[in-house]
């Protein structure tokens, strides 16, 4: 179902736990409190009742509806709209998979409309309950665990990638390794696709800081804030030398392919010569043989008692002098 969990909290504390969307709206205007909803790819129609019921921007429901947004934060008035694109590593076939997290916050509601198996935000939730002084903090604070879990989980998406980077260097210099110029500019896609994941967070949580005092965000939320910026930053820069990294090792392995390309040509050259060398040795006595095998009638040599012997002693010496020549210029 696309309603995944559903609670409305007072104080902190969950008071009602609404079956449905319309639920939800009546127990908010009777009894207020902070509702939040969590919706997994929702259609189109409960994204619009969630709209018309708080008076959503139609810019960002439009960009709810249809998807594929890049990671940003925007500010309507009262209400804020964010975009998060989390990522999980999956092991078995060592790719990244990215998912799309959109967030609505009201003075009085959150709504999440996940598209992706990622993040965990029924963990996100088990945490705030556990913790109803922060919860009690409002939309804000819910914000802040969910970009704290978004964050944490793309510590296992580092780890993935450093371990198929360390795999890349290790058959960088194997021969026998086949398909790596290929293996490495599909990482190198993750990686690009990764930091624009990761990269617009920091500028995401810089302007949540700056409206901090505005707003009247509490001081301890606004420190932890401060501190899953300094996570995202230490992502970004480990991102950043990924990318370097495997813009190093393409330009190594095609050096080393032009390099061994280099050397079967010049193997191929050698065993040319070598070859043309011993074909031009047996050629020219085949070609004395042959010569003096015509068997004409007026041949000088025919009649010449030691025609014979200089015929072989001709192809002998020029046997033996062709492959002086060929040693001495070290084609043989």
């Amino acid at each position: 179902m696309p309603l995944i969990d559903n609670g409305v909290y007072v104080a902190g504390k969950r008071t009602q736990t609404p079956a449905s969307l319309e639920e939800t709206y009546r127990l908010m205007h009777e009894g207020g409190g902070m509702g939040w909803i969590g919706l997994y790819r929702p259609s189109p129609q409960e994204i619009r009742s969630v709209a018309a019921e708080f008076d959503l921007h139609p810019l960002a429901v439009e960009d709810a509806l249809l998807g594929h947004q890049r990671a940003k934060l925007e500010r309507y008035d009262d209400i804020l709209f964010a975009v998060l694109r989390p990522a999980r590593y999956i092991d078995s076939e060592e790719t990244v998979e990215f998912g799309e997290l959109h967030i609505f916050l009201g003075p009085e509601f959150v709504v999440t409309i996940r598209h992706a198996e990622s993040p965990d935000l029924m963990k996100v939730r088990h945490r705030m309950e556990a913790s109803p002084d922060l919860l009690a903090l409002g939309p804000e604070a819910v914000l802040y665990a969910i970009l704290d879990q978004v964050v944490d989980e793309y510590e296992p998406v580092i780890a993935g990638l450093e371990n198929d980077i360390d795999e890349i260097e290790n058959d960088l210099f194997n021969e026998e390794s086949t398909g790596l110029s290929e293996r490495i500019y599909n990482l190198s896609r993750e990686v690009i696709n990764f930091q624009r994941a990761v990269v617009p967070l920091v500028k995401m949580l810089d302007g949540l800081q700056r409206g901090s005092e505005k707003y009247g965000v509490d001081v301890e939320l606004q420190r932890s804030l401060r501190d899953v910026q300094d996570h995202t930053l230490l992502i970004v820069e480990r991102v950043s030398s990924f990318r370097a990294i495997l813009d190093n090792a393409l330009t190594v392995h095609a050096t080393i392919v032009t390099r061994r390309q280099t050397d079967q040509s010049i193997q191929q050259n050698e065993e040319v010569k070598k070859i043309s060398s011993w074909a031009a040795i047996l050629f020219t006595p085949t070609l004395i043989a042959s010569i003096y095998g015509m068997n004409f009638t007026h041949m000088p040599e025919l009649s010449w008692r030691f025609g014979y012997p200089f015929a072989l002693l001709l192809m002998v010496a020029a046997g033996f002098g062709l492959f002086w020549v060929f040693r001495s210029r070290r084609w043989l």
